[in-house]
């Protein structure tokens, strides 16, 4: 499954090789390439409202057989990051973007050591509850983010306590950060898989956040060893066409042959799990 949901984040990315202000419009351009290029190989596309969800849909750039999820998580950011915290997004109508043709909808949520766990438990039932009075699929993305308070953390522990806070709230897939961000050895990251896996009731996905993209293949590997279903990823598909001469040929050429690989790696870890009970 492919993300192109990414906002100001995406934004600093355009930013790195350009000198130029990055506009909207840049952004949005590049999010209906993506998708018009790589949604014929992959199984399912995240997109956001903010950027591209809407002009997706009026313009058909979703191929036919690839599923469609919205993100409903509306992001606030800080001098420091990016994403501060994260709300549901209450412009995202699920019974509205059921009737156009989206089948899931996802929300980030910020896991912190040193904040209260209740505020983000009660989002997470919320936002299940949501997608599942409009019959649609919940997905949730838990990240491990550095605590307030400026005390000294682990974003390891930070990823399989995350799972275990929120794993068995009831949504129906679980897109879960690649533990030690795939630094580690292979025993090390298959033991945080299988951490994730006995944490989380439902299935579960990788995504490729923090993960180098030449190290990606490996680490989806390794967590499909352990449990995973597959990955829900962007960056470690597309984020080496930006800022090449022609975005659209790099998407075609680079991006299509790392998507349909990452897919073929599935398959055969998924079969070669099954082969071994």
């Amino acid at each position: 499954m492919l993300a192109v949901d990414q906002r100001e984040a995406l934004r600093a990315m355009f930013a790195e090789p350009q000198d130029e202000p990055v506009t909207d419009e840049q952004i949005t351009d590049f999010k209906l390439a993506a998708t018009r290029q790589l949604t014929p190989h992959a199984s399912a596309v995240l997109l956001d409202k903010q950027f591209v969800l809407d002009r997706a849909i009026e313009q058909s750039a979703v191929a036919p057989g690839c599923a469609l999820i919205a993100a409903a998580d509306y992001f606030i950011g800080s001098d420091d990051e990016i994403v501060a915290d994260v709300h549901i997004d209450e412009s995202v109508d699920p019974e509205h973007y059921r009737d156009q043709g989206v089948a899931a909808l996802k929300l980030l949520v910020l896991w912190r050591p040193d904040e209260d766990p209740g505020p983000r438990i009660a989002m997470v039932r919320r936002f299940v509850q949501r997608c599942r009075a409009a019959g649609l699929i919940s997905i949730i993305e838990p990240v491990s983010r550095a605590p307030r308070d400026g005390r000294q953390w682990d974003h390891n522990a930070g990823v399989l306590a995350a799972a275990a806070e929120l794993g068995s709230l009831g949504a129906d897939l679980y897109k879960a950060e690649v533990p030690l961000h795939g630094k580690g050895t292979d025993d090390e990251i298959r033991r945080g898989c299988a951490t994730i896996t006995e944490s989380v009731s439902s299935p579960w996905v990788v995504l490729s956040s923090g993960v180098p993209q030449d190290d990606f293949p490996r680490a989806v590997r390794l967590a499909v060893a352990e449990g995973a279903s597959g990955f829900l990823a962007g960056r470690a598909v597309w984020r080496g066409c930006i800022g090449t001469p022609d975005v659209d040929a790099a998407l075609r050429d680079d991006a299509t042959k790392r998507l349909r690989s990452l897919a073929e790696m599935v398959d055969e870890a998924v079969a070669a799990r099954g082969g071994a009970r």
